[in-house]
């Protein structure tokens, strides 16, 4: 079986447009979430809040994850700085997934129940609403540049979506039920996806499709790994 010859199609005007549109929505990210990392471990350490402390951190990592690619693509060929992005992006990952598997044990040895949160509900329940569409617009322009790292970031703005949606759900369980310990598992929750999304991103399996033109004629896309979607 023989193969498409694949060759780019992107000219260079696309791409700068498509590589101020990354940073433009990393930038977006990076204040969102320093605002969200602020109120979240504001209002965790007041409830004694493991899993909102941990929503708080989390956020730190996307935070970092945003300069990151800003970092990138202030390179004048930020394909050159691909594989590094991707290594501290993972490196936040593990870091966030330490700290909270640590303090989530310690919280149900100890029976350490938190206070209901209000500022957490709105909150995760706000976050739920806006990352959905920004982890979109960073995958569609991280596809649309064949960048790993764009796209690593919107998983990471999508995780950032399901841990909204975990932690609403733990936060609405203790507040309404008493159930203490939903608190901390939420926040093993949060330990497992961030560990499990550090490993992807060092070992670079994210999707880096971009439009590439084939011999024959129309757009295709390549991708890096065979779990992406055309």
């Amino acid at each position: 079986m023989t193969f498409p010859i694949l060759e780019p199609v992107l000219d260079g005007h696309r791409r700068a447009t498509l590589s101020r549109r990354a940073q433009l929505l990393a930038g977006a990210s990076v204040a969102w979430n320093t605002a969200e990392a602020a109120v979240a471990i504001g209002a965790g350490a007041a409830a004694s809040s493991v899993a909102l402390v941990g929503f708080g951190l989390d956020s730190l990592v996307e935070m970092s994850s945003g300069l990151i690619i800003l970092w990138q693509f202030r390179h004048p060929m930020p394909e050159t700085r691909e594989r590094h992005a991707l290594r501290l992006i993972a490196v936040s990952f593990f870091a966030l997934a330490a700290y909270v598997s640590i303090e989530s044990v310690r919280a149900l040895l100890d029976g350490q129940s938190a206070e209901r949160s209000v500022v957490g509900l709105v909150l995760a329940a706000l976050s739920l609403v806006v990352m959905p569409f920004l982890s979109w617009a960073q995958r569609r322009t991280g596809r649309a540049l064949g960048s790993t790292t764009v796209v690593a970031d919107s998983k990471q703005t999508l995780l950032c979506t399901y841990l909204s949606a975990v932690l609403l759900v733990g936060l609405l369980l203790n507040a309404t039920l008493g159930w203490w310990w939903a608190d901390p598992l939420v926040g093993l929750v949060v330990a497992w996806l961030a560990l499990r999304e550090g490993r992807e991103a060092w070992r670079g399996e994210s999707c880096g499709c971009g439009p590439v033109a084939s011999a024959s004629g129309g757009d295709v896309c390549a991708c890096a790994d065979e779990g992406c979607e055309a």
